[in-house]
């Protein structure tokens, strides 16, 4: 395994479903970015009580995923870790089981109570792409914050100037752990019903944060300068005033809607691991 300093560590979180988003994501990452050493860890969960496709990743899923990533460097390596029984102990039946979004965005928030996560961690929802190099991004001087981030789009004339998007957040795990940050986020979890759920929860137990330009977390636009391209639901106001969710996996619509091709270099490797996985999937059948 190559040196520690030399490591990049990232979060991701989902279920079963999640193979477009992270594989599009990662491949952005790969593609982008210097060939450093990844460390990917992948919580996940199984809640079919609550919905029948609440399932967990699979293990085949992880060791796809493993191949891909060791293709680029052989240190590379991604990480199943279920938390489940977490889940159930902290937020079962909570007001926020049923928020706007899954209950799989609450669980980044076990960060702290998870064993053996590195100290910086870049924590990345599964509808982003970068668009240039991830160490513009990860090298940033955390120390003294818990986190870095940039705005949120609405938020930030909606709520408060400062108000953070929760979908790319640099962590310092250890400042995060000394300020109490997931135990004041999951203390509010467990007891308010929340509009935004777990990204109101970090934004109302935060100490000191690092705020970042746009570029590193842009929910709107693709500019040159644009670091991250984070592909959540927008409003449009033409033909009539509307929300879409298009995500970067959407390969069609990310041409049409929104004109880019910036990423075509990317979809077209996405396109072969997609069939290469899903023979994979039917030759196991």
């Amino acid at each position: 395994m190559s040196g520690e300093n030399n490591m990049i560590n990232l979060l991701y979180c989902g279920n079963s479903k999640v193979f477009d988003g992270i594989v599009t994501s990662l491949l952005s990452i790969l593609k982008r970015s210097k060939n450093d050493c990844y460390r990917i860890y992948l919580y996940t969960m199984e809640l079919t009580r609550i919905k029948k496709d609440y399932t967990p990743v699979s293990d085949e899923l992880i060791a796809f995923l493993n191949e891909m990533v060791k293709e680029f460097n052989p240190d590379n390596e991604v990480i199943k870790i279920d938390v489940t029984s977490l889940y159930e102990k902290e937020f079962k039946g909570c007001p926020n089981e049923g928020a706007y979004c899954s209950p799989y965005t609450l669980i980044r928030l076990f960060a702290d109570e998870v064993e053996g996560m590195p100290d910086k961690l870049l924590y990345l929802d599964t509808d982003i792409m970068f668009n240039r190099d991830i160490h513009l991004l990860y090298d940033q001087d955390i120390s003294g914050y818990e986190y870095a981030a940039a705005r949120d789009h609405y938020g930030k004339y909606l709520l408060n100037p400062n108000y953070i998007n929760a979908g790319v957040l640099l962590f310092n795990m250890k400042k995060c752990k000394e300020t109490g940050l997931f135990v004041k986020a999951r203390t509010l979890i467990q007891k308010k019903k929340l509009t935004f759920a777990d990204q109101d929860a970090i934004y109302k137990s935060t100490t000191r944060k690092k705020m970042l330009p746009q570029r590193f977390n842009d929910q709107k636009f693709l500019h040159k300068h644009t670091v991250v391209r984070h592909f959540s639901k927008r409003l449009f106001y033409l033909p009539y005033p509307h929300i879409e969710n298009i995500k970067q996996y959407h390969v069609e619509k990310v041409h049409q809607k929104f004109g880019y091709h910036q990423f075509d270099d990317i979809y077209v490797i996405y396109s072969v691991y997609k069939h290469r996985y899903e023979g994979a999937l039917h030759g196991e059948r």
